[in-house]
Formats: structure tokens, sequence, C-alpha cells
């Protein structure tokens, strides 16, 4: 199932860096459950692809029923790129489109309105330096994480 964050509208804000080939690193910030890490192999694609983008969404709701739909998400996300880029899709307007798959393979998806994010200039990319490489020497540290495929199941 994928986990669309109710229209985007638990997505506050954050930055996703792709300037190292293979990987993005990041945090997002989310309703209910604050600030995420991400890990994950890949890269973004089109006009984004090895670049660091930051957003911050107008539509932001911080409502009691994210608690409940986000409480069992992966923290941090570690995983692969399914598709990000500003442009997913060639019959739609171009906006912010964050796609990916756990390594537990739970199935994410981020969407955002038009000009809610932005290729990050010079000086915020000095400025989240540090905390990007911090991100990156935390959750390589980390042991593998367990995996499930796309048809285990939770029940017992």
């Amino acid at each position: 199932m994928a986990q669309k964050f109710s229209n985007g509208r638990w997505v506050q804000e954050g930055f996703l860096d792709n300037r190292t080939p293979g990987r993005v690193a990041g945090r997002i910030t989310f309703a209910a459950i604050g600030p995420v890490e991400f890990l994950l192999r890949g890269d973004f694609t089109g006009e984004i692809k090895g670049r660091l983008i930051t957003f911050r969404n107008p539509a932001f709701m911080n409502d009691d029923v994210a608690g409940h739909v986000l409480g069992d998400m992966e923290n941090p996300q570690t995983g692969d790129v399914s598709l990000m880029s500003f442009d997913p899709h060639p019959h739609l307007p171009p906006h912010p489109y964050l796609e990916w798959f756990s390594d537990r393979q739970n199935h994410y998806r981020i969407e955002l309105t038009a000009g809610a994010a932005s290729i990050a200039g010079a000086d915020a990319e000095r400025a989240l330096e540090a905390e990007i490489r911090a991100i990156v020497e935390r959750l390589s540290a980390l042991p593998a994480a367990p995996t499930k495929s796309r048809t285990d199941s939770d029940w017992v």
C-alpha cells in the first residue's frame, strides 16, 4: 500500500541531497511524528538529478489523524528511490514528486504543489553540509534493516 501522506498535507518541510551519485540523504518533518532522516539508494531524475532540494509545504496540517496513520512509519527511512522529480508526468503540471520503497518494501509517495520545493543555492548547500554529512554517517553505521518482500504478510 502506498502512503501518500494525505495528499502531502502531513509533510511540513525538508531537504534531500542527491549530490553524491547513487545516494539521496536528508530529513523530512512530518505531522505528529516530527523529523525523519533519510538515506536512500538511487538518484533524482530530470533537472534535480545531482542536486540538493529544499521544500516547505504551504498546505501543511498537523491533525490527530496523522499520528494514527504515520505512527508505524519506519524512522529513519532507508531504502530505494523509485521516482523523485519536479516534473514526474508528461500529462500533469510540473510539481515536486517524491516516491521511494523502504528496506521493508513499504511504498511511500509525497506530492507537493508546484513551487513548494526548489533547488538549493550555494548558501543553502553550505548551511546544510554538516547536517547532511552527520545524517549519512549515522545512517550508514546502522545495521542492515530487516527486509520483507512485497508478498510477505504481517498476519500471524
